[in-house]
């Protein structure tokens, strides 16, 4: 069995959707709501969120330039094992630096990785800040966070640039939907 066997078999193309963004940028919530309209699709699906991997995978690793590098290494090879088999697997992670996400995405054959900017400003993301990270960032709790002390690289030449303090949930999981059935991964 090999991959094209598996997408046959699933009726689907599998790739990866690499989620980047600040912290409070919405992409879990952007992951989901996706999720939720390939489920309904029949597609076969898995996400992979910053949290969830680093409480397993990653759990020794900090948030140092290195230990950054190599959690997206590492989720770069889990991605790469998901879409070998067969699954449309989605990445929900900041990925701060544009080299890390290069290293990610030349694990992939063309097409296969498809990078997602979920795009809202620093002031947004301040005004959610659904974990209270930023607050605790800014009062020097949290050490090299990314936005505050720690640089993000946005990327350059993202596949979709998603603006998520313009567009509803829905309109923004809209776009993607879109975008792959354009692509015929779906």
């Amino acid at each position: 069995m090999n991959r094209q066997d598996r997408n046959e078999l699933n009726q689907h193309k599998s790739c990866v959707l690499w989620f980047t963004g600040l912290s409070g940028s919405g992409k879990s919530t952007l992951a989901n709501e996706v999720e939720k309209q390939l489920y309904k699709r029949g597609i076969r699906t898995y996400i992979l969120d910053g949290d969830n991997i680093r409480l397993g995978l990653n759990k020794y690793l900090g948030f140092s330039a290195e230990d950054r590098k190599e959690n997206i290494r590492r989720i770069g090879e889990v991605s790469k094992l998901f879409v070998d088999a067969g699954v449309l697997v989605l990445t929900a992670i900041i990925s701060p630096y544009e080299a890390d996400r290069a290293i990610a995405r030349n694990m992939f054959d063309t097409g296969e990785f498809i990078e997602i900017y979920v795009n809202c400003s620093l002031e947004i993301c301040e005004q959610r800040d659904p974990k209270g990270l930023y607050k605790k960032a800014r009062n020097g709790e949290i050490k090299e966070f990314t936005g505050i002390s720690a640089p993000y690289e946005a990327p350059s030449s993202p596949e979709l640039n998603i603006e998520t303090g313009e567009y509803s949930l829905m309109e923004s999981a809209e776009f993607i939907i879109e975008y792959l059935i354009q692509r015929q991964l779906l």
